[in-house]
């Protein structure tokens, strides 16, 4: 059930108009019976999956808590260690059987074939079960909450569960963490206009990017690297910069319906993006680029490494480890791994030529608080990001080398006769793209400083109706849905 069809829509506005109808004490469990029904919409059978991550993971929380309690501590604390091994076992099996099996299994086999070693394993020809990267995130940052007593065990398995489940967020996050959702379960929302009526907005802005630009951007993304040998020259600089672009519109979309549709109901969800495009330094998109992700990781596992207090190389080698289990997380690839290496290769870099920037900086008095070296930044920084996206987007290494390749092909020409029209758009949807992105831009530079629904919300309600009808109608007149279009699946959903 795509947040973007029709059949959510309806789905969505019962689950809201029950939830509000209902007594408090039972709003809890209809909106987990939801939350399953979500889920299980695309494939029933996978649900057993977060079945059993639920209540392993609840069975030992409360074991962890239990063990807590003990006089001894060393036996405490050994209790401890193994449910927590157990449990991340558990989790991380089902996650490692499903999406990386086959990946490990032909690695294996071509290194031995190196060797003239002959090694045979079976694939694994299931699908990966929805969500699961995920949800499998949110188990284990839970226990390791409760490991370190940072939150008390839930007693309740049904809010447990809703915890992992959560509809609007079960499929491609925001990764909440539990001390930060769970205790919303037990709060009183009630209906108030403003809240749901900015929670309708951010869903409408979040169709808008989605369904006029994202999916448009796909278009021409698709045509040129499903067959990357036949472009050439600007094709293919054009197709990684609308790539670049479409990642981020589509991720952003999805996260702000998830968002809206969960303000509506009364809950607070973590906000995953920040502008990032307008960072000024890799170290600062990362602060601002899928940042539950960033803050999983950074919590989990940058600091359990160590972080930064073991010195200069223990702190590189601890944001490579992250960069590249970040890109194994997205997918069970070679190109992922290159991805996240790149921005941990991006990072350490930045960090070993820190005394250089900073004594060139003195050296030709350069003023970095001026606008001009601000932009600098930012389109250096866009450049490497962007330039790291081909490996990500690329159906395989050497597709992505061939578009490295041919991005070095001059061919200005195109812009001029015609032939930038035949990758996939012609020149109206070129057009809408163009002013789509560039009204993108426009709010995210805004949003930096001012939030653009609450001065919505500020004016004239004729003006305010005439902007949300504008939306709908823009939406309805140059959306990519309906006969001739396949919806286009959210890209974090196949992670």
């Amino acid at each position: 059930m795509q947040f973007t069809s029709i059949t959510f829509l309806i789905f969505f506005l019962a689950i809201a108009t029950i939830y509000f109808a209902i007594p408090n004490k039972f709003r809890w469990l209809w909106l987990l019976i939801c939350s399953y029904c979500f889920y299980m919409s695309v494939n029933p059978k996978y649900a057993i999956f977060i079945v059993i991550s639920t209540i392993i993971t609840y069975l030992s929380g409360l074991l962890i808590e239990n063990a807590n309690k003990l006089s001894n501590e060393k036996k405490s604390r050994q209790l401890k260690k193994f449910w927590v091994f157990a449990c991340l076992s558990s989790n991380l099996g089902i996650l490692l059987l499903f999406k990386y099996y086959n990946f490990f299994n032909t690695s294996l086999t071509r290194v031995l074939n190196i060797f003239s070693i002959s090694f045979h394993m079976p694939y694994f020809r299931y699908l990966l079960p929805l969500g699961i990267s995920f949800y499998t995130l949110q188990a284990i940052s839970y226990l390791v909450d409760v490991y370190r007593k940072d939150v008390e065990a839930e007693k309740n398995i049904g809010k447990f569960a809703l915890f992992l489940s959560f509809f609007p967020t079960v499929v491609s996050g925001p990764i909440e963490k539990s001390k930060n959702m769970i205790h919303q379960f037990d709060e009183k929302h009630t209906f108030d206009y403003d809240r749901v009526k900015n929670g309708l907005l951010l869903m409408l802005w979040g169709a808008f990017v989605k369904l006029v630009v994202a999916d448009r951007l796909a278009v021409l993304v698709n045509t040129v690297y499903s067959n990357p040998n036949d472009y050439k020259g600007l094709a293919t600089v054009i197709a990684t910069v609308f790539f670049t672009f479409q990642i981020y519109c589509d991720f952003m979309s999805y996260s702000d319906i998830a968002r809206g549709a969960a303000q509506i109901l009364g809950f607070k969800v973590t906000n995953n993006f920040k502008q990032p495009y307008l960072s000024k330094s890799i170290k600062q998109f990362w602060s601002r680029w899928h940042i539950s992700l960033t803050s999983w990781f950074k919590d989990y596992l940058y600091f359990p490494l160590g972080g930064n207090r073991r010195g200069k190389l223990r702190t590189y080698y601890n944001i490579m480890i992250v960069f590249l289990v970040s890109g194994l997380w997205h997918g069970a690839t070679t190109n992922f791994i290159i991805w996240g290496g790149l921005h941990g290769f991006y990072q350490i870099s930045a960090y070993l030529l820190k005394p250089i920037k900073e004594k060139a900086i003195r050296t030709f008095k350069i003023k970095t608080e001026v606008f001009s070296c601000k932009l600098g930044q930012m389109i250096i920084t866009f450049m490497l990001v962007n330039f790291a996206w081909i490996f990500f987007r690329a159906t395989s290494f050497l597709g992505a080398i061939t578009i490295i390749k041919n991005s070095f092909y001059f061919n200005p020409w195109m812009l001029t006769n015609g032939s930038i029209f035949k990758l996939g758009l012609d020149l109206k949807d070129f057009l809408i793209v163009i002013i789509g992105l560039v009204l993108i831009i426009i709010v995210d530079i805004m949003q930096r400083r001012i939030s653009l629904r609450d001065q919505l919300s500020r004016q004239n309600i004729m003006f305010r109706w005439v902007i949300y009808l504008v939306v709908v109608l823009v939406i309805l007149v140059f959306g990519m849905y309906g006969p001739g279009y396949s919806m286009q699946q959210f890209i974090y959903s196949q992670f």
